[in-house]
């Protein structure tokens, strides 16, 4: 298995020949590849999935099926997609793919700011996007996509979450709000976290074997 991160959120697995592609987004390029099986949004904010991505997706990937929480399948339903519902505790099998589900709620923003719903994924029981939010799966993470900056995002936080998760290895994911300069702190602070793990920064188009 191996992912190629993309721009923010947005990521391609890829097993085989088949594709599963995580949280397409408006801050990532758009999302133009074959194969794919399955497309899941951790959650219903543009960052992490618009209607416009998916519906490119499917059109090159009509048999594809769109997996989220209540909040997603709520926000694709006036551009006619279907979504298959998860949340917490669900498991999927779609192509090669094992999915599981984990996590509720979106991390709080801010008292003003309603709190979605944001379901997490473990892929293969490997690979664990979080979405955003600081859900701890409760099994063993080999490989985690760890947001690096966000308007809720606090770096004690993201370090004491990182150190929890206990993953083997870790790569950034949402930075597009941040500078060069702060990214690049964030990001140390992820390596100290991760103690004796390793923390790979991937740039969008790079690939990771998982």
């Amino acid at each position: 298995m191996e992912v190629t991160k993309l721009e923010h959120a947005c990521q391609v697995v890829r097993s085989g020949a088949a594709r599963l592609v995580l949280d397409p987004g408006e801050f990532s390029r758009p999302v133009e590849v074959t194969g794919v099986v399955a497309v899941v949004a951790t959650h219903q904010h543009p960052d992490h999935v618009t209607a416009e991505q998916v519906a490119r997706i499917l059109a090159r990937n009509p048999d594809a099926v769109v997996l989220g929480p209540p909040g997603v399948a709520t926000v694709l339903a006036d551009a006619g997609i279907t979504v298959d519902v998860v949340t917490d505790g669900d498991h999927r099998e779609v192509g090669p793919f094992t999915l599981d589900f984990h996590g509720t709620r979106h991390n709080v923003i801010h008292a003003s700011v309603p709190v979605v719903d944001n379901t997490g994924v473990l892929v293969d029981g490997r690979l664990f996007h979080p979405g955003d939010a600081y859900t701890v799966p409760g099994v063993p993470v080999e490989v985690l996509a760890a947001p690096v900056g966000a308007p809720w995002l606090k770096v004690a936080e993201m370090m004491d979450w990182i150190a929890a998760v206990a993953p083997r290895r870790a790569y950034p994911i949402h930075e597009a709000t941040l500078s060069a300069v702060g990214f690049a702190m964030h990001t140390g602070r992820q390596r100290e976290a991760l103690g004796d793990g390793e923390l790979v920064v991937l740039q969008p188009g790079d690939v990771l074997q998982v």
